[in-house]
């Protein structure tokens, strides 16, 4: 039975447009021993994704879609419960202010881990990274799926080092639930990459920021440590967040037993003064250089944690405010390139026993099949 033309021009034109809108889906997996509540926030001119925040409990997953050309950040709130007098929910970390499960807009207070991406971006790439310059609250790992018509696989990114516990004591937060940065922790310019040193060859690397970079070579440890921390990716792969990636080591998964620190140059930068009280115990020499407490990490790496080496470079300039929707935390957006070998798309979702993912990704090849179909009997059964 021939299908009327009509009909199968506007189902070609359908799977389309549907394969368009969707650009990619992000799914969420909790390898936490608590729950996390994710929390997702688009920047200027993005559409806002639904849901924008949710609960997520240990061993969960749960997939969100994007369309195509999105760009904004993500992060995991912790610590959360209803307060009784007032029935707002309150989290001790990344908490965004709005009194409930969904963040409608808002952003993460800092100490947070930020995972950040622009879809469908310069070159039609996708531009990934994991940022600590808001602080750290917790370990973050993206991984892309193998994407349709790009590189056998892309480059993870992330920190799956347990960072509080290596914490200077000066930039502890929350009890020792989360991190500052030394930018939160001192609010001075030269921490900060602002006034006279908001450009890259003014503002380099701190004694604090090398604790960052030591411990997760892979994440942006302040505003233009761009060379070694963002990642691009072709193909419209879709993306796992996992949150404490080495919670549930999977069978390929291979144990890190620590992160190469990377060699960077520090500029000695004048005294500065926490804007909180330093911990009993710290003392604080007159007019020297704020250093961490604790000695420089050789990387305490979550077991069950795998990273390929890869090569990333500054293939998108770093716009110095990024317009994010509803919020004015400090981040960094996106810009390199790199790959590597043995992609591990879905391995989250199947040790989670999650299925929606691969699902989305079985209905997109339909599709792809479908209008290749249709296509091939419009050729054989007359032109439109």
């Amino acid at each position: 039975m021939e299908i009327p033309r009509s009909v199968a021009v506007l189902l070609l034109v359908f799977l389309v447009l549907w394969r368009e809108g969707d650009a990619a889906t992000f799914t969420f997996v909790n390898r936490c021993p608590n729950a996390v509540w994710p929390g997702i926030l688009s920047n200027a001119g993005s559409p806002r994704l639904e849901p924008t925040g949710f609960e997520l409990q240990p061993g969960g997953a749960r997939p969100v879609a994007a369309p195509s050309g999105w760009s904004g950040r993500m992060w995991a709130r912790t610590g959360c419960s209803q307060d009784g007098a007032t029935g707002r929910l309150v989290c001790a970390t990344g908490d965004c202010g709005s009194g409930a499960a969904e963040c409608a807009g808002a952003g993460a207070a800092p100490p947070a881990t930020l995972a950040e991406f622009t879809l469908d971006g310069s070159g039609g790439l996708d531009f990934y990274d994991v940022s600590l310059v808001d602080g750290y609250n917790l370990p973050v790992l993206v991984e892309p799926s193998r994407p349709s018509g790009g590189p056998a696989s892309c480059a993870a990114a992330g920190c799956a080092a347990d960072l509080n516990a290596m914490c200077p004591a000066e930039l502890r937060a929350g009890g020792g639930a989360a991190c500052r940065s030394a930018c939160d922790a001192f609010a001075r310019p030269e921490y900060c990459c602002s006034g006279a040193f908001a450009s890259p060859a003014t503002c380099r690397p701190t004694a604090y920021s090398q604790v960052f970079k030591s411990a997760c070579p892979r994440s942006y440890s302040y505003a233009f440590d761009d060379p070694t921390s963002t990642f691009t990716c072709g193909g419209g792969p879709d993306y796992t967040i996992t949150f404490c990636p080495g919670a549930t080591p999977s069978q390929k998964s291979t144990t890190m037993p620590g992160a190469t620190p990377t060699p960077v140059a520090t500029t000695p930068v004048p005294g500065a003064t926490p804007t909180t009280p330093v911990p009993t115990g710290t003392t604080a020499l007159q007019g020297a250089t704020p250093t961490p407490s604790t000695a420089t990490p050789t990387g305490t790496m979550l077991p069950g944690t795998t990273f390929t080496d890869a090569t990333p470079d500054s293939a998108m300039p770093m716009g110095g405010g990024l317009g994010i929707e509803g919020g004015g935390n400090q981040g960094v957006l996106l810009g390199s390139s790199s790959s590597e070998a043995g992609g591990v798309s879905w391995l989250a979702n199947m040790a989670t026993g999650d299925a929606a993912a691969p699902v989305v990704a079985s209905a997109r090849l339909v599709a792809s099949l479908a209008s290749a179909v249709l296509c091939l009997h419009l050729q054989l059964f007359g032109r439109i």
